[in-house]
C-alpha cells in the first residue's frame, strides 16, 4: 500500500460518548420531556438506553442521532423482567450500578465475555458502604453484578484510583442518600457528571478534587446539545499530525479541559493545533480544531496528565512511531483494565510491525523514527481503540495491516472506516 502523502479536509466526528450516555442516565431521572441532539448512535450508547427502557423510561429515536426522552423522575423506575445487557459498555455497568444501588428492587446486570473480565470491586465498595447490597462474580469482583436497592447512607470517599466512571456513580447515588455525599479524586477525571448534574437541578459542589452532591427530590429535564466526541476526533489528529503538509478541520468537538490532554502532547511533539470558533453548547466547550502536520519530535506523559487522556493514549503511541526519539508514557496502569490490556496489545502491535518499544507495569515507550513493513499482521484484542489505532497506522504509514476484529469499532464509531478511507 502506498503511503499517502498527506491527509487534507474537513470532517464531523459523532457525538461525544461520555456525554451520550450520561444525557440519557439524567434525562431520565429528571421529570418532564428532554431531548438529545448530536447523540452518539453507537452500540455503547444504545445499550444505556435499554437499561433505561427496561427501568420503564420512554425513549423516542426522533432520528438517528435525536431523542426524546420522557423522563420518569427519582422515584419512578419499575423493576426490570430481565437481566440486563450492557454488552461492552463500561460505562452503562458502572455507572448504572450507582442508579440502581437505590431502587427499591432487585436486578441484575452483566455484559460480553469482555465487559466480564473488567474490575467492578472499585464500584461495588463504595457502593455498598453507602448501604446498598451487590454480589458480583469471583468474589464481587466482576459482572454479572446483582444488585438489591436500598436506603442509602452519605459518605465521603477517597477514590484509590482516578475514574470518572467510578466518580458519576457515587454521585448518581448520592442524590437519593440521606445527607450529602462527597468524593475525592487522586486526580482530576472528566466533569461532564457534575456539569450535567448542575444542569438538572441538583446541587452540586466542588473544591480541588472534592466533588460533593446533596440529596435531590426533583431534576428538570434537560435540553442537550452532544458535542463531537474528542477522543474521536484524537484518531484524526494524530494522523494529520505525523504527516508533514497535512492540514484537516474537525467541526463542533467538545474541547473540556478535562479531556484535551491529547491535544497538548500533539503540540508539544510539534503538530500545529488551533481551536477556532470557540463557544459553549449545552454547558460544554465546544471548538472547530484545525490541524497541521509537521515532523514530530518525542516527548514524555506524566502520570498526573493520563486522566485528561487515558482514551488517547493508544493513538498517542502510533503518533510516538513516527516522531523522532523516545516518547515514554508513566502512570497509566490503568490500561491494563479496558475492554483489553491496552499497553500490552499496542506493545505486541508495534513490536509485530518492526517497532523499537516496550511496556512498564503502568506504562510503556516507543522509539522513532520508525520504517514500516509493506504488511503485516495485527489483532485488536475486541478493543475499538486498539483497531482504529492501528488503522490510523495503516493510514500513515502505507503499510498493508491484516487486523483480525474491526466489527469492535461499532461499540464508538460505527463510521470510521468510512471516513478514514475517504480522506
Amino acid at each position: 500500500m502506498k503511503r499517502s502523502p498527506r491527509v487534507y479536509g474537513e470532517i464531523v466526528v459523532p457525538g461525544d460518548k461520555s456525554i451520550s450516555h450520561r444525557a440519557v442516565l439524567f434525562a431520565s431521572l429528571s421529570e418532564g420531556i428532554s431531548r438529545v441532539r448530536g447523540f452518539l448512535d453507537a452500540e455503547d450508547t444504545a445499550r444505556t438506553i435499554v437499561m433505561m427502557k427496561s427501568l420503564g423510561v420512554k425513549i423516542e429515536r426522533v432520528s438517528k442521532e435525536e431523542l426524546r426522552i420522557e423522563g420518569r423522575g427519582l422515584r419512578g423506575f419499575s423493576e426490570p423482567e430481565d437481566v440486563i445487557d450492557a454488552g461492552n459498555s463500561g460505562t452503562t455497568i458502572r455507572i448504572g450500578a450507582g442508579l440502581l444501588a437505590a431502587q427499591p428492587f432487585f436486578t441484575v446486570i452483566t455484559g460480553d465475555s469482555y465487559l466480564r473480565r473488567r474490575p467492578m470491586a472499585r464500584v461495588i465498595l463504595p457502593l455498598s458502604q453507602m448501604g446498598a447490597s451487590i454480589q458480583g462474580r469471583n468474589g464481587d469482583r466482576f459482572p454479572p453484578l446483582c444488585i438489591r436497592g436500598k436506603a442509602l447512607k452519605s459518605i465521603r470517599y477517597a477514590m484509590p484510583v482516578a475514574s470518572a466512571q467510578v466518580k458519576s456513580a457515587i454521585l448518581l447515588a448520592g442524590l437519593y442518600a440521606d445527607s450529602p455525599v462527597t468524593v475525592v479524586e487522586p486526580l482530576p477525571t472528566r466533569d461532564h457528571t457534575e456539569r450535567m448534574l448542575g444542569a438538572i437541578g441538583a446541587a452540586v459542589s466542588g473544591e480541588g478534587t472534592e466533588i460533593t452532591v446533596n440529596p435531590a427530590s426533583r431534576l428538570l429535564p434537560i435540553d442537550q446539545i452532544v458535542p463531537g466526541d474528542i477522543s474521536s476526533a484524537a484518531f484524526f489528529l494524530a494522523l494529520a499530525a505525523v504527516m508533514d503538509g497535512s492540514e484537516l478541520v474537525l467541526r463542533g468537538v467538545g474541547v473540556n479541559p478535562r479531556r484535551t490532554g491529547v491535544v497538548e502532547v500533539l503540540r508539544r511533539m510539534g503538530a500545529e493545533i488551533l481551536f477556532e470558533n470557540e463557544r459553549v453548547e449545552s454547558g460544554e466547550p465546544v471548538a472547530d480544531i484545525v490541524v497541521r502536520g509537521k515532523d514530530l519530535a518525542a516527548t514524555n506523559i506524566f502520570p498526573e496528565e493520563v486522566p485528561a487522556l487515558i482514551d488517547e493514549i493508544p493513538v498517542l503511541c502510533v503518533a510516538a512511531a513516527f516522531a523522532s526519539g523516545r516518547t515514554e508514557i508513566r502512570g497509566a496502569g490503568e490500561l491494563r483494565v479496558k475492554e483489553s490490556d491496552r499497553i500490552g496489545a499496542m506493545v505486541a502491535n508495534l513490536t509485530a510491525l518492526g517497532i523499537s518499544c516496550g511496556e512498564y507495569e503502568d506504562g510503556l515507550w516507543v522509539e522513532g523514527p520508525s520504517s514500516f513493513p509493506d504488511r503485516a499482521v495485527c489483532r485488536s484484542m475486541g478493543d475499538h481503540r486498539i483497531a482504529m489505532s492501528m488503522l490510523v497506522l495503516q493510514k500513515a504509514a502505507g503499510t498493508e495491516l491484516t487486523l483480525d476484529d474491526t466489527a469492535c469499532i461499532d461499540t464508538s464509531f460505527p463510521d470510521f472506516r468510512s471516513m478514514i478511507a475517504s480522506l
